[in-house]
């Protein structure tokens, strides 16, 4: 783990290329989410990234998130984002610990979400599959209306989520970027749903999904540092 201070430096760090990313693309900063991406990560890095003013908060994996909130406590105005697959069966327990998750890919999984009851509606955004990568969960997007018509009274859907195929350079990137933001304004206008935000961009490539449209934007290892397993 790297020392609070080193945290500290790493975050400020990354928020001056937010900030550079979205004046370029004429946007305020304050309009970009940081989620420090924190699988793997023990308790004390998270608080040293509190301390040092972030807020938000991803984690992969739904047991490592209840195991780690336990251990730091409550962190008031914290916010709990699940960036990994969710699997149905954990549905109730994700629905309990996270503000928003990013992961919803089809109508069962929104379906056992809404089945928790939760007032307000569980907060989801749609992932997105853009390339087709079999590896990969997420929708089509020719499936997304459909995936719309049949979450929209089960959770409250904010917007998308796409994690783009490996690529030789970060530009490379940048086109399933731009898709995302396409699909989403086609999606928008058709719903009749806002879909406000866009969770795309991680440490390699995270300023041009902001150039893009990102309005959250996924880091770890640019501030924690890489991962010990």
């Amino acid at each position: 783990m790297l020392s609070a201070g080193e945290i500290a430096d790493r975050l400020a760090a990354v928020r001056a290329r937010v900030a550079a990313a979205a004046r370029r693309s004429d946007r305020e900063p304050a309009a970009i989410t940081i989620v420090l991406a924190a699988k793997t990560q023990p308790p004390g890095a998270i608080r040293a990234a509190y301390d040092a003013g972030a807020r938000d908060f991803g984690e992969n994996y739904v047991q490592e998130a209840a195991a780690k909130r336990a251990a730091l406590g409550k962190l008031g105005g914290a916010r709990w984002h699940l960036i990994g697959h969710l699997q149905t069966n954990k549905a109730r327990l994700a629905a309990s610990l996270f503000d928003l998750i990013h992961s919803v890919d089809s109508a069962r999984l929104a379906a056992a979400l809404g089945a928790v009851h939760a007032a307000p509606p569980v907060r989801v955004l749609l992932e997105v599959n853009l390339a087709g990568e079999a590896t990969k969960s997420g929708a089509a997007p020719g499936d997304l209306e459909a995936l719309i018509a049949e979450a929209r009274e089960r959770v409250e859907i904010a917007g998308l989520m796409t994690i783009p195929p490996p690529g030789d350079t970060p530009e490379s990137a940048r086109r399933y970027f731009t898709e995302l933001r396409i699909v989403r304004d086609r999606l928008a206008v058709h719903s009749g749903l806002a879909l406000s935000e866009l969770s795309m961009g991680m440490t390699d490539d995270f300023e041009i999904a902001i150039e893009e449209g990102a309005t959250i934007v996924r880091v770890g290892r640019a501030i924690f540092g890489e991962r010990s397993r």
